[in-house]
């Protein structure tokens, strides 16, 4: 009890919006510290009390010092140490560098820390651990703010990151020191990596052993993570506790036998004690070739509860491990509430000893895992839709056979094989087990595209997350508990009751926060539109299946009626790429078809209408084929009686006058969307004096180069009276348009704010 009260301390700490004064959290703390020793009902109390501000000091070392905002995007020098593995996407170098000192213009800014940086363009070969000289642009930690979407900030967060940023090409910055400094550990996976590189070269089975050997999961693409996801295989191939927990059980039982067979051994040390003390020291080496990541971490601490016990020659109940090693993760790091991770990781201990300890065991080996996998699966389903919007449903079947065949041929082959190949001339095992990988993760993706293999679910009440999580109680409760069967109606709930929908005549519309492009969605009763789907990036990165993706499934979207691609900019339409194939799309409807790669897309036409649910949409431009980039734009204009949008993507100054001088009373919408994210070309002002908005909305990136939206376009707006908001600070804006008015503007970055979240303006109210 008293552990879970320090466990509840740290999680209560992470939910505020804003740190709470230090010196009452202290005088807290310090007077249910001294109750609790005269009353130990209060001890639980002292312990969340001693939590929380255990969580706090933790967190203050990055929020309590943040990077200076009147540098943001400005030259700056810093001086500092590469502190992670510089990893290659794309055309960028991305590295963690642990800055000591920044200068500004030559004077001293006062910022240090952790920041995360890309080197674009002719990167020369990073080493952790080497000391340089940069030249670098940064900003605060800041991420797409969305439903569904991942938050980018909390991650940062975690790691300790107070700012992002990139190299600048300039001709000062230089090399310091190549040592390895601090970072010895990390110079050795690097080169390990690059060795493990050189063998294999660039192939599906080179991610694959990287991944398993060092943690390093760069080398896999986001179409093999989902095929891993979709299998319910994802914790098998980067390094976690599951992996540091086979090598120290290999280890212990390998070493136990091997030393019960020597008599003058035993008699110094008890076999079981040696074994431990070998398995630790093992999980530990297998630990620091992951970079002693977030995942190793806690299963170390759980190894060092378990096989202390051993050590002691101490009986450890289960739930007293478990609440232990809960404790000895958080004090270590209490940012690690915040991981899913350490969730599932828990989660799964805590099923399992629910489900099958103190029971009848099963008689067979094949049938005490079988349900092992299945009181996994159940157990964990609810948390994982909740977490994820979506679990494998075939991942009990598939780690039937897999985590056996991972846990006593594969992962033992890749580390056998890995340091055999540091050997000259023995390289050829390395190569064979790579191949068996692949073979076998073709397998995986044979089974990944079965499209009944997950299911995907999210955006229901907060109900029935909690009839699902009391209906797997109850299902995996012993069998002689009356009423049991209920749980399964209680887990019903999640699939049967389904998110709400906007009402008869009434449009739901959402700007997305994609940075600098535009993607937009509007939802009546029974129909989706999707108005351009955001920007795709050299990295991969791809805001289609990012942003867009999730915040549909958030919504409970099952397919889209319309996608309008405005034309065929990459910052408008490259999204399309991670969209396609994940959801049905009935239409495709663009200002430059020919640019929709591999579907038959329908041209735009000036004076389409249609009609859906009581709103109305109609598209005004373009009027004439052969436009050509941002004029080509798709005009939307959408009306519910009562309330008007428009969207009219990026033409310029020339289309905006056409459409005001010919059809101005068309034009007039409650909401615009500001052509071509607020640029100066566009926003002119006889367009505005025809649309007439109440609200102008701005579609642009944080501290962006671009300096969008122009400040003239701003004073136009300005003098018009319309209310602005942009989604850099806002974040998802959301309105309802009613047959009787508008409701909103709902900003989704202040609504979701948290104690990482960058500050943001911007209007308020539930999203």
């Amino acid at each position: 009890m008293n552990g879970l009260g320090f466990a509840a301390g740290v999680g209560l700490f992470h939910l505020p919006a804003e740190l709470l004064p230090l010196g009452p959290l202290i005088a807290i703390a310090a007077l249910l510290g001294a109750g609790a020793w005269r009353w130990p009902l209060l001890r639980p109390l002292a312990l969340a009390a001693a939590g929380f501000l255990w969580a706090q000091v933790h967190a203050c070392q990055v929020l309590c010092d943040p990077f200076p905002e009147p540098f943001t995007r400005r030259d700056l020098q810093v001086v500092g140490a590469v502190a992670s593995l510089p990893g290659d996407k794309g055309q960028a170098a991305r590295f963690l560098f642990r800055v000591d000192k920044t200068l500004h213009e030559g004077k001293d800014v006062g910022f240090h820390g952790l920041v995360r940086l890309s080197w674009y363009r002719d990167s020369p070969q990073l080493r952790a651990g080497e000391r340089w000289l940069l030249t670098v642009r940064l900003k605060p930690p800041h991420g797409f703010a969305n439903p569904g979407g991942f938050d980018y900030e909390r991650w940062l967060f975690q790691e300790g990151v107070k700012a992002t940023g990139y190299v600048r090409g300039a001709e000062d910055n230089q090399r310091l020191a190549s040592g390895p400094g601090p970072y010895l550990i990390d110079r050795w996976r690097q080169r390990l990596r690059d060795h493990i590189a050189g063998i294999l070269g660039d192939s599906t089975g080179e991610g694959l052993v990287r991944a398993l050997v060092l943690g390093d999961r760069s080398g896999l693409s986001p179409a093999q993570w989902e095929v891993l996801a979709r299998t319910g295989t994802n914790h098998l191939i980067a390094i976690s506790g599951l992996h540091v927990g086979l090598v120290a059980a290999f280890l212990f039982f390998l070493f136990r036998w091997i030393w019960s067979r020597s008599a003058r051994l035993t008699l110094a040390i008890a076999a079981p004690r040696a074994a431990a003390l070998a398995a630790f020291v093992g999980a530990l080496a297998y630990s620091g070739l992951a970079g002693f990541a977030v995942s190793t971490q806690r299963a170390l601490i759980m190894l060092a509860v378990v096989l202390g016990a051993v050590l002691l020659s101490r009986t450890l109940r289960p739930a007293t491990g478990l609440v232990t090693a809960l404790v000895g993760v958080l004090v270590l790091d209490p940012q690690a509430v915040l991981s899913y991770g350490f969730w599932l990781s828990f989660g799964a201990v805590a099923v399992l000893l629910y489900a099958l300890g103190r029971r009848l065991p099963e008689t067979g080996l094949w049938s005490r895992w079988g349900r092992a996998q299945w009181v996994v699966a159940l157990g964990l389903l609810p948390m994982l839709l909740l977490l994820f919007g979506r679990a494998s449903l075939i991942a009990p079947g598939v780690n039937l056979i897999a985590v056996p065949l991972f846990s006593l041929l594969l992962l033992p082959g890749v580390l056998i094989a890995s340091l055999l190949s540091l050997l000259p001339g023995l390289e050829l095992p390395l190569v064979l087990v790579a191949r068996v990988l692949e073979w076998g993760f073709g397998l995986l993706e044979s089974a990944a595209g079965w499209s009944w293999s997950a299911a995907t679910l999210s955006g229901r009440p907060g109900w029935t997350w909690a009839a699902a999580f009391a209906g797997a109680v109850l299902l995996l409760a012993p069998r002689g508990l009356p009423g049991r069967w209920l749980g399964l109606l209680l887990l019903l709930a999640l699939p049967l009751v389904r998110p709400s929908a906007p009402g008869a005549g009434e449009a739901h519309f959402t700007l997305l926060d994609v940075g600098q492009g535009l993607s937009a969605v509007l939802r009546t009763t029974g129909h989706v539109l999707v108005y351009d789907t955001g920007p795709a990036f050299p990295s991969g990165f791809n805001t289609g299946s990012s942003v867009l993706l999730p915040f549909l499934r958030e919504r409970g979207v099952e397919r889209i009626d319309t996608l309008i691609l405005s034309h065929g900019d990459k910052d408008h339409a490259g999204g399309y790429g991670g969209l396609s194939g994940h959801i049905p799309i009935e239409r495709i409807l663009s200002g430059e078809p020919h640019e929709v790669a591999g579907e038959d897309a329908e041209p735009c036409r000036a004076g389409e209408t249609w009609t859906w649910d009581g709103v109305r949409f109609e598209l005004l431009h373009p009027s004439q084929s052969g436009l050509e980039g941002n004029d080509s734009s798709c005009v939307l204009r959408v009306d519910t009686g009562g309330a008007s949008l428009l969207l009219p993507g990026d033409i310029e100054g020339g289309v905006e006058r056409e459409l005001a001088a010919a059809r101005a009373a068309d034009l007039k919408s409650s909401i615009l969307v500001a052509a071509h994210h607020g640029s100066a070309g566009s926003s002119t002002s006889p367009f505005l004096e025809a649309v007439s908005p109440r609200f102008v909305l701005y579609a642009t990136g944080f501290a962006d180069r671009f300096g969008f939206p122009a400040s003239a376009v701003r004073a136009r707006v300005s003098a018009l009276g319309a209310a602005e908001l942009d989604t850099a600070s806002a974040g998802a804006i959301q309105f309802r348009l009613r047959v009787d008015g508008i409701e909103g503007p709902f900003a989704y970055r202040r609504e979701a704010r948290r104690l990482w979240s960058h500050p943001a303006s911007g209007a308020g109210g539930t999203f």
